[in-house]
């Protein structure tokens, strides 16, 4: 009776373990597809969030280089408008200066050239003065107006040097009234090509950012599954892996050791005869 009750017992071990090892397999096969999956969806979404972080840094030093940028362009702009206010003062003044005295010249030329008419044509008079004074051997006195080298020659220069002045001067501001309206222009449109640019770069860095929060949250989520999973396997390997003999041995000596109960029940129960 012993013996049949350690046949059965070993027979219900047999059943139970076959289920115990029906049930490792399936449960191991299945922690390893989920520790793969997941181990290769942390690693995806690590190198994403490692992505999108570099992306969204190099977004915020563009948009920081577009900021600096725009605002050295809009104080050179300032310095230029200040620049170009106090060349044009100056131009104006110089203008001004220069008209004013081309005709005090012109008035002064003409009250002289007025004098000295009346001096060479003075009449008879001075046509007799001139005949006594080369009578004694003087030369008659015309003023200094006369020649090149006069008054009125000198005037005749000052008048053209402030002429000169006045076309120059005017030449002057119109090139540089022309090159501050072209860089006024040529600047805003770049003004405007950056701002266009900037914005773009922070929507990009908006949308970057969200990405990369999202992905930073399925990698946490992630990662708790794939430790729950390394967790378990841990658990499996104590209940189905830590033996000192594989399961198709133990089944072999159980087996073994159940034939052997048998026999020696048959030998017991008389059935076995000798030969």
């Amino acid at each position: 009776e012993m013996i049949k009750d350690l046949i059965v017992k070993l027979m219900e071990e047999a059943n139970a373990e076959a289920d115990h090892h029906a049930y490792c397999t399936s449960e191991l096969a299945t922690n390893k597809q989920s520790r793969e999956d997941k181990s290769a969806g942390v690693e995806k979404l690590t190198a994403e969030t490692e992505g999108l972080t570099a992306q969204a840094a190099q977004l915020g030093m563009e948009i920081a280089e577009l900021s600096d940028s725009m605002a050295e362009l809009q104080g050179t702009r300032a310095e230029s408008t200040k620049m170009r206010a106090a060349e044009k003062e100056t131009n104006l003044r110089t203008l001004a200066d220069a008209q004013e005295a081309q005709i005090a010249v012109q008035r002064a030329i003409s009250a002289l050239r007025s004098f000295y008419d009346k001096q060479r044509d003075g009449g008879a008079s001075l046509l007799q003065a001139h005949s006594r004074g080369a009578a004694k051997g003087r030369e008659p006195y015309t003023g200094m107006g006369g020649g090149s080298t006069g008054v009125l020659g000198l005037l005749d220069v000052i008048l053209s040097d402030f002429a000169r002045l006045e076309t120059e001067t005017s030449s002057t501001e119109d090139t540089a009234a022309r090159a501050y309206e072209k860089f006024m222009d040529e600047s805003t449109e770049e003004l405007e090509v950056k701002e266009t640019t900037r914005k773009h770069n922070e929507e990009r860095k908006q949308q970057t950012e969200e990405r990369l929060r999202s992905a930073t949250k399925e990698l946490e989520l992630t990662q708790e599954e794939l430790d729950a999973a390394l967790s378990y396997y841990d658990k499996l390997k104590v209940d189905c892996l830590d033996n000192n003999l594989s399961y198709e041995d133990r089944v072999r000596m159980r087996e073994e050791e159940v034939q052997s109960l048998k026999e020696a029940l048959r030998i017991l129960n008389g059935e076995d005869t000798l030969v």
